[in-house]
């Protein structure tokens, strides 16, 4: 960093030497940025556990099952109403077929948010490939 010494003709300097000021401004940016700490991207969830027994064998569609979210905040799979230990339950059964049946998921439009998102969160950890939205066209026109 450069300096300035004045004029040798004896009068008194008129600037100020910010040389210094800078150096501890920048030292203290540096322990600045040393000492925030990291920022975590991660989110939780506590998935629900999965039900071990089996589903009984008409409850899975080979073909297509279909999860509806009721207004009164239920689970139906297929009309059945199930909990959330039943639904992954039901989700590895269905990935066990060969091939895989497709998944529809049709929520309410008077069924709660926080339970759509909880249900498509398990729905997405399950690891299921056919899956698909249904009954959109319902909301298609919003002043009806």
């Amino acid at each position: 960093m450069a300096m300035s010494g004045g004029k040798d003709d004896g009068s008194p300097m008129m600037e100020m030497n910010t040389t210094p000021l800078i150096d501890v401004m920048l030292v203290l940016l540096i322990m600045f940025i040393i000492t925030i700490p990291v920022a975590t991207h991660s989110v939780d969830i506590d998935l629900p556990v999965p039900n071990n027994t089996p589903p009984p064998p008409d409850m899975i569609d080979p073909i297509k099952n279909k999860i509806v979210l009721s207004p009164t905040d239920e689970i139906l799979w297929n009309g059945t109403p199930i909990n959330d230990g039943e639904l992954v339950r039901n989700l590895e059964a269905t990935k066990a077929i060969t091939p895989e049946p497709e998944l529809q998921f049709e929520p309410d439009q008077q069924a709660s948010y926080d339970l759509s998102i909880r249900v498509l969160n398990v729905i997405k950890g399950s690891g299921v490939s056919k899956f698909g939205f249904v009954g959109n066209e319902k909301y298609r026109d919003f002043a009806k």
